[in-house]
């Protein structure tokens, strides 16, 4: 023996008599002061019943799960960790003497690099900074400290809850620390699920965790071949070691239910976050709405929205989102990312000219762009005349989504007192500047789905603003925006599915089990499509669009976002029926009439001074005419009874009769006011007007042009 190697072999031999009866003295850590500061390296999202919405990362240079029990532990696991790292770990006090003596030879004699730490001294080594082990190896004074430490730990610590910590506090492959994350990390497994191939696997692992998987196979057969029987063959072991480490670690969280909220609301690790988000309602939304984005792949609309809430309380119930977007970024949260309102804001604006006793739901709109004295930007507005005459009255405006007779009404109203409206209901910030008139079209004003939901909100709650929050039980503050009587009066026209009947196909997309109101709207850009509405508990409001660049083929307010919207909400009205609301003080119902009758005789609502028995038009003279379009086009994508059209006569007489291609109109299509209700056939056609004795009064040509999507 060399005297180098007879020297460090007595300072071994010096060191092992001097630590054998001394105690270390520093203080400890207990076990359950260790177990406490144990954090997660995720963080937790719960519904507002506790069940699992999301898990988030929250630290990405460490993946550390909550702590598992040793109870908990494959008994396969515990076993290969004791057979590879310390055999004699129940029989010893800390230090494995024989096994300390053999290493210390052996490095002296051999210049080997054997360790003859046992799992007691690698966790005071884990837990004291002083104690790491660099790349250089420990210094003889820090294996001193951690015999010492190790000695000391062993007369406070069990043995099994060294075994606990360690197995809860070691890295295993990469930035895998604990059992639990290694467990599901490597094996997509429980670890009380570990079998013996894996247990075996992750006990090779502790002496190299970033070693290739040839060496760490090769490790882990001998740990099999020392396991209890039935033991897995050296091929099976080496099969999984290749298996599970030639690829990067991966622990999947299974269902993640609301990843926007989670980004909104966890930001440490290791902590549980309540929301008002209810788990199943969530799921059922995002399922929802990924169906109908699927089946909508071929129109282009490829991202989607969808904000649920409680009437009352303000709670999000629901906040789901869809939509493609690069892998090296995080989803987008369509829900909160403003986009074109189109017809989604006119609610607002008809209530401020009812509630400035400007108009009411009776009067008549010109709904003819010829006279529209505007800037040219209004025809964002567009027109809608070749499909109805060219006046209506406002309920069958605010219905139907008629763009001219909005574009009237905010010339009436103005647009910087609506603008106004619109910030104070929280769609715009409170600091924004009024726009000038020229550069403002409110269906061009991008706004939020989310701030939208809760402006709906206000007219739910007959005209009352309350914050919205995901926060259980909601928060407290209102504030009267609109009358209640207004709000009634908007609510009213919402609901009302006879004035709806002016756009094809939109009555039977948003016919509901109970009470409902809604409004539907496409964006000038046809990049967006709404639908936003409330019952008697809930608001609803889903936006779907393009956000590639390009723009929607064919999406109608029938085949889009009110598909999604009408199963929600028949949804939830199942479980909380749905009752028209009780009329506030303030509204006066009278039965009124048209002159000339252009829409039936109806019972309206009014505020109290505003109300009329016959609403008249001016200049109702001249010769009987029909008032219809002369083209229409036909979406054969779409059941033809969903896309059936008026035509009136002016004047209208109850004993007139319809002509359609020389033939009587079919009962069906008669209306009671006496207009014609036409279900539309490609081809050209003849509708003809005659009196009791068959006398022709009027006649028009129209064509029908078939058309489906690409």
């Amino acid at each position: 023996m060399s005297g180098k190697a007879f020297a460090h072999l007595f300072f071994w031999l010096l060191l092992a008599w001097s630590g054998a009866g001394i105690a270390f003295s520093d203080v400890l850590p207990s076990f359950h002061q260790v177990e406490a500061a144990h954090r997660p390296s995720e963080a937790w999202l719960v519904d507002r019943n506790g069940a699992p919405l999301d898990i988030l990362n929250i630290d990405p240079r460490i993946r550390r799960l909550p702590w598992v029990p040793l109870r908990e532990l494959s008994p396969a696991m515990r076993h290969a960790l004791i057979v590879s790292e310390d055999k004699r770990f129940y029989q010893h006090s800390g230090v494995d003497w024989r096994a300390f003596i053999g290493a210390a030879w052996e490095n002296l004699v051999y210049d080997t690099h054997r360790g003859a730490s046992t799992l007691t001294m690698q966790l005071v080594g884990m837990l004291d900074p002083a104690l790491y082990r660099h790349a250089g190896g420990r210094t003889y004074t820090q294996k001193w400290d951690q015999i010492k430490a190790a000695r000391s730990m062993e007369k406070t610590w069990s043995k099994a809850q060294i075994l606990d910590a360690y197995l809860n506090t070691v890295t295993f492959r990469g930035n895998l620390s604990g059992i639990n994350a290694a467990a599901q990390g490597l094996f997509g497994q429980e670890p009380s699920k570990l079998n013996k191939a894996e247990s075996s696997i992750l006990a090779a692992l502790l002496r190299g965790p970033n070693v290739k998987a040839a060496i760490v196979a090769e490790r882990a057969c001998g740990v099999a071949r020392q396991l209890s029987i039935p033991r897995p063959s050296c091929a099976t072991v080496t099969a999984l070691a290749y298996k599970s480490l030639d690829i990067p670690p991966h622990i999947d969280f299974g269902e993640q239910l609301a990843p926007s909220v989670a980004r909104m609301f966890l930001h440490t690790p290791g902590e549980r976050m309540q929301v008002s988000l209810d788990a199943g309602l969530q799921r059922f939304a995002i399922q929802t709405l990924q169906g109908k984005l699927m089946s909508l792949r071929s129109n282009k609309v490829d991202a989607g929205a969808v904000v649920i809430l409680n009437n009352q309380t303000g709670e999000v119930l629901a906040y789901a989102n869809s939509g493609s977007c690069p892998s090296d970024t995080q989803p987008v949260d369509y829900a909160a990312l403003p986009q074109p309102a189109a017809e989604t804001l006119q609610p607002f604006l008809y209530g401020l000219a009812i509630e400035n006793r400007q108009l009411t739901a009776a009067s008549f709109l010109n709904n003819s762009s010829l006279a529209l004295q505007t800037p040219a930007d209004e025809d964002a507005w567009q027109n809608d005349s070749d499909e109805l005459d060219n006046r209506v009255t406002l309920r069958t405006a605010l219905a139907s989504s008629l763009h001219t007779p909005a574009a009237r009404t905010l010339d009436l109203v103005t647009p910087a007192v609506f603008y106004i409206r619109l910030r104070v209901l929280g769609l715009f910030p409170a600091n924004n500047p009024i726009p000038p008139r020229d550069a403002y079209t409110p269906g061009d004003a991008a706004v939020s789905l989310i701030d939208l939901a809760n402006a709906y909100r206000v007219l739910a709650n007959g005209g009352i603003l309350k914050p919205l929050s995901f926060r259980v039980g909601g928060l407290a503050g209102t504030r009267q925006i609109m009358p209640a009587p207004v709000a009634a009066i908007v609510t009213s026209i919402l609901a009302d599915s006879g004035a709806r009947a002016m756009k094809p196909g939109l009555d039977s997309a948003l016919t509901t089990s109970g009470f409902a109101a809604v409004k539907t709207g496409i964006s000038q850009d046809k990049r967006s499509n709404w639908s936003v509405g409330f019952s008697e508990k809930y608001t609803v409001a889903v936006w779907v669009g393009n956000v590639s660049g390009g723009t929607m083929l064919n999406v109608s307010d029938v085949n889009g976002a009110a598909r999604v919207w009408q199963t929600l909400i028949n949804k939830l009205n199942a479980v909380q029926p749905s009752h028209i609301p009780v009329l506030p003080g303030g509204v006066v119902v009278q039965t009124v009439r048209f002159e000339p009758p252009l829409e039936s005789p109806r019972r309206e609502l009014f505020l109290p001074g505003t109300e009329h028995s016959v609403v008249t038009l001016a200049g109702n003279t001249g010769a009987p005419q029909i008032i219809g379009p002369v083209s229409l086009t036909l979406n054969t994508d779409i059941p033809s009874a969903w896309q059936k059209i008026r035509f009136y006569s002016r004047p209208m007489h109850w004993q007139w009769n319809w002509l359609v291609d020389g033939e009587p109109a079919p009962l069906e299509w008669l209306q009671p006011d006496g207009s014609l209700l036409y279900t539309p056939q490609s081809g050209t056609h003849q509708i003809r007007l005659v009196d009791g004795q068959d006398q022709i009064l009027d006649t028009l040509s129209f064509t029908v042009q078939a058309h489906s999507a690409p």
